[in-house]
């Protein structure tokens, strides 16, 4: 305490990282890197991703070594890199993105976890609870240190690792993309905690790729670009354009694509959803969408968006309404055969459900068409798959030396793109993209748009689903809004103006009784 008080008197800061370089081989993963965070701020670290932000925070918690002639300081002194237990002896703690908490654990054990109190040699689980609760209450948790860590939501899970953090006495607390999995109320209380810490004068080195939580938190924001340092913004100074400018290298009027034109007059629909529902999550729900339109599908988490379009794709059943394609109505079951159909969908979860993570990018982008390569003999033309997968990643802009390595290896944008690439490959009427850019990087989300854009001006009629209002009003050429399993209504753009973010939320949080109108 004494430390962060002599901090704050002089104005030192308490963490300045000079000069980072880290090589991989021939790789240069940093180059001459420099961060400086003050005592009980928050810092926003922001880039695309293989910008450097997760190397030059493993050079700060220990994991990485820094190449010769940079310098780490805590509190103007000096320190060892390339050492986690000296890295958390100076007060430095890392949340990451997976969480690394033991389900089968309590609270208090998690929490200790390493470092467990004990007596005479045994784990004494009384001390535990003992030094455990005053830290929850501190952040003011409303679970005990007895609770088992698989009882609890992921956002609660969260609360846990900061409070595992605290058991440190850490005094830098980095935070990698903490609300991906987050619902708003969850993150409503993340950013209460982190507001509390603050207060206590951590301070926080808060990683994330969403703009709107930047504003709301950073007191300010260094940003990363190709391996170097590209500058700091005072809170003052941030915004969109000015971060967009310094991550990518370009400005914001070119970062949304709509240069395909929504259909006008004499509409061609391509699907035409009527009543459907399934009696729990989703109630009677009518649109169609035509060729060549996009059309977004907003509303709060939990509204119903993607247990409707699961229920359109087959992969869950309908009780009710009906699915028609091209005029013609389709009994769909399964997700084969909606793809048969001519209707795909990318699910809001790469990782789980859309990639096979230990497979190539060539089998990736290939296993939905896989049966169409088989020679006679049932022989399959792994030269027809590969020149296929070759042509998808000069598409769709996927980076990588090869299309045989892992695509788990791959960035998320670029991962993202060669799900697309395997959907395109079936050449499909209807597209579905539920949460199409979630957890990319800004360079990956304009590229996305571009995809987006040129699939519209093809023809091909697409639907997507998003939490993110500035996406839905920037590539969207109308919107439905869902509220607790129904279309409250639908937003379209005036013309010369965009779709107005003010009546989406208005549909999406009831404040005005519609019902499937205009707002």
């Amino acid at each position: 305490m004494m430390a962060e008080q002599a901090a704050r008197a002089t104005g030192t800061p308490v963490l300045e990282m000079r000069n980072i370089s880290k090589s991989f081989g021939t790789i240069r993963a940093l180059s001459n890197v420099s961060l400086t965070v003050r005592t009980g701020e928050v810092h926003a670290l922001m880039g695309e991703n293989g910008a450097g932000k997760s190397t030059l925070m493993k050079v700060l918690s220990g994991a990485y070594t820094a190449d010769p002639g940079g310098e780490v300081l805590i509190d103007g002194k000096s320190v060892v890199t390339g050492d986690p237990i000296k890295a958390k002896a100076n007060g430095i703690a890392v949340i990451y993105q997976e969480l690394s908490l033991a389900p089968n654990l309590t609270v208090g054990q998690n929490m200790f976890l390493g470092n467990e109190p004990s007596r005479f040699g045994v784990l004494d689980r009384s001390a535990t609870r003992k030094q455990a609760e005053p830290i929850l209450k501190r952040l003011g948790l409303n679970f005990d240190a007895d609770q088992m860590v698989s009882n609890l939501s992921l956002g609660e899970r969260q609360m846990v690792e900061i409070a595992r953090a605290l058991t440190t006495k850490a005094r830098i607390i980095v935070m990698d993309e903490p609300t991906t999995s987050l619902t708003t109320r969850e993150t409503d209380r993340l950013f209460e905690v982190i507001a509390s810490l603050k207060g206590q004068g951590i301070a926080i080195i808060y990683i994330s790729h969403r703009m709107e939580e930047v504003y709301q938190l950073a007191d300010r924001v260094s940003v990363l670009r190709d391996s170097g340092y590209v500058g700091t913004l005072e809170r003052s100074e941030v915004s969109a354009p000015k971060l967009v400018s310094m991550m990518v290298g370009r400005d914001l009027s070119s970062f949304y694509k709509k240069e395909h034109h929504a259909p006008a007059g004499a509409q061609r629909t391509v699907l035409s959803v009527r009543g459907i529902g399934d009696g729990q999550r989703v109630h009677d729900c009518s649109f169609d969408v035509h060729a060549g339109e996009v059309l977004g599908i907003a509303g709060l988490v939990g509204s119903g968006r993607t247990e409707l379009a699961r229920l359109i794709f087959g992969a869950d059943a309908k009780t009710t309404g009906s699915v028609v394609l091209d005029g013609r109505e389709l009994s769909i079951t399964s997700p084969r055969q909606a793809m048969d159909a001519g209707i795909v969908y990318l699910t809001e979860d790469r990782k789980a459900l859309g990639l096979f993570l230990d497979m190539s990018i060539s089998e990736n982008i290939n296993v939905a068409v896989i049966g169409s390569d088989a020679r006679s003999g049932g022989i399959l033309d792994f030269g027809k798959a590969r020149r296929r997968a070759d042509k998808a990643v000069l598409d769709l802009s996927i980076r990588t030396r090869s299309t045989g390595i892992n695509v788990g290896a791959l960035s998320g944008g670029n991962q993202q793109k060669a799900l697309i690439a395997r959907l395109l490959e079936t050449r499909p009427r209807v597209i579905i993209l539920d949460e199409p850019t979630r957890g990319v990087d800004v360079g990956a989300k304009s590229e996305i748009y571009r995809i987006i854009d040129e699939l519209a001006r093809e023809g091909i009629a697409i639907i997507v689903i998003s939490s993110d209002l500035p996406e839905i009003i920037g590539i969207a050429d109308r919107a439905l809004v869902m509220r607790e399993g129904r279309i409250a209504g639908e937003v379209k753009a005036a013309p010369g103006t965009p779709i107005a973010q003010e009546a989406i939320m208005t549909l999406s949080t009831g404040a005005v009784g519609c019902s499937a109108q205009e707002a």
